[in-house]
């Protein structure tokens, strides 16, 4: 599948097809290999992982669970058991380090599904698209919450795409290959992005989660800049990138801090100029590319601090 298409041509002359597709391969290795962990013991028998990504054991020692749901059988009225707690602390605390949308651009099998429909979107030159607010998806955040306090169980998770689809492709599709496709159809002829950017409450919940979250991308050489708006075509959620790639003026830092940044690592690949790095959040430096010709180890002076 050619996610790796020759769309981007500066970054391609300039860092290769490896090299400019280095974080997407990552992202697929690390989506493909999580599903093939679960997968190891309904096919091979090899139960190194057990369960799903609502619930796993690994090892039959460390126990994940999805926070989202533990919440919502709180919510309830009904106390998890005591693994569930533990899984859904340890979960937590990993995205409230590396970034909480990290779940959707690593982990998450549905990207798979909304990355397939944008990149047949681009094939097909579909250009209409639909507008709804991406502030919906904390609306339907808010109502995967009320509906276990109204008494309506965990209602959002018998229509969970994310949970179907995992679920599904360990134990059998069935019915989830209705949703799979209507969410497919939606992101491929009605709106550009509009599950992961739009109306996912998964997303949204791992968002404000990864709020205050260490690991960041930083346009830390933003006045090496171009204006190619490549990173804009490539990014999912492109509104997160002009602060800090544009806000020097108004004193703003290099650093990405909005929550809604998947940290997918797509506008590292696609910037020729390499713009863009990963890095911490306290990290505001910013820095200039030296000059061809500059003398090696000769200190930038033009290095600021904001």
């Amino acid at each position: 599948m050619s996610f790796l298409s020759p769309r981007f041509p500066a970054a391609l002359a300039a860092k290769g097809r490896l090299g400019a597709n280095r974080w997407l391969l990552l992202r697929r290795l690390s989506q493909f290999g999580i599903l093939g962990l679960f997968l190891l013991g309904p096919l091979a028998g090899l139960w190194l992982v057990k369960g799903n990504l609502s619930y796993s054991l690994t090892l039959d020692t460390l126990p994940l669970a999805d926070p989202l749901l533990v919440l919502q059988v709180l919510f309830s009225g009904h106390r998890p058991e005591g693994l569930a707690l533990l899984g859904a602390a340890i979960v937590l605390a990993f995205y409230l380090l590396v970034g909480g949308r990290v779940y959707c651009s690593w982990v998450c099998p549905m990207n798979l599904v909304t990355d397939l429909a944008g990149w047949l979107r681009e094939r097909l030159g579909l250009k209409g698209s639909a507008h709804i607010s991406r502030r919906s998806r904390y609306w339907i955040l808010g109502l995967t919450l009320l509906l276990p306090l109204a008494g309506a169980g965990l209602a959002w998770e018998l229509i969970n795409p994310v949970s179907m689809l995992h679920r599904g492709l360990i134990f059998g599709l069935g019915a989830a290959w209705t949703v799979v496709l209507a969410i497919f159809l939606l992101d491929l002829l009605i709106m550009s992005r509009g599950w992961c950017g739009h109306l996912c409450p998964v997303g949204a919940f791992y968002s404000l989660l990864g709020r205050t979250s260490l690991l960041r991308v930083s346009a830390r050489r933003r006045q090496d800049c171009d204006d190619c708006m490549d990173c804009f075509a490539a990014c999912p959620e492109p509104q997160v990138i002009r602060p800090a790639l544009k806000g020097e003026a108004n004193g703003t830092g290099p650093v990405i801090l909005a929550s809604a940044c998947t940290n997918c690592g797509r506008c590292i690949d696609v910037c020729a100029k390499d713009v863009f790095v990963f890095g911490s959040r306290f990290n505001q430096h910013t820095q200039r590319c030296a000059p061809a010709g500059e003398a090696e180890g000769q200190t930038d002076h033009r290095k600021t601090i904001h």
